[in-house]
This record gives structure tokens, C-alpha cells and sequence, in this order.
């Protein structure tokens, strides 16, 4: 499946590089998206870096997702592809 970088994490006055909120079309509410709690994702850069990461809870109740990577990602990932196993 295929999955949109929609964010950080952020609160109110920090920002988690370590963790991201993704979006997948079909997953259109919370029950979707609990479904997909323990999964890998996949981001590859454009030159062929790879980092992993765990999907580890959903994110609001519209079907937003939170990944925690084992390192931070780029700000340049927003927006970008990633890969969910």
C-alpha cells in the first residue's frame, strides 16, 4: 500500500523528528486505521537511502496515522510516498 506524509508531530511549541503523521486513501476513519497499528513503512530517499518505521497508533479520527521512525526524517519528506508492508 501506499501512504502520504501529511506532517511532524508537533504540539504546541515542539516538533518530534522522529515521528510523522501519514494518510492512506482507503483508510477513511479510526476503526480503518487501528487495523494498521504494528505494520512497517518504508521511505526512500531520492538518492536510495532507506529508513523504517512502525505504525504505532492512529492519529485524530479521520483516518490519520502516526509513524515512529528509527531516525528523524528530512523536512523534504512531506508530502513524498512512502511504502507500507
Amino acid at each position: 500500500m501506499e501512504a502520504t506524509i501529511t506532517s511532524f508531530r508537533t504540539g504546541r511549541h515542539t516538533q518530534k523528528n522522529h515521528q510523522m503523521i501519514i494518510n492512506l486513501k482507503s483508510v477513511d476513519n479510526r476503526e480503518k486505521a487501528d487495523k494498521l497499528v504494528g505494520k512497517m513503512v518504508l521511505w526512500k530517499s531520492p538518492k536510495g537511502k532507506e529508513i523504517k518505521g512502525e505504525i504505532k497508533a492512529a492519529h485524530g479520527n479521520k483516518g490519520s496515522l502516526r509513524v515512529l521512525f528509527e531516525k528523524g526524517l528530512p523536512g523534504q519528506s512531506i508530502g513524498n510516498k512512502i511504502e507500507v508492508m
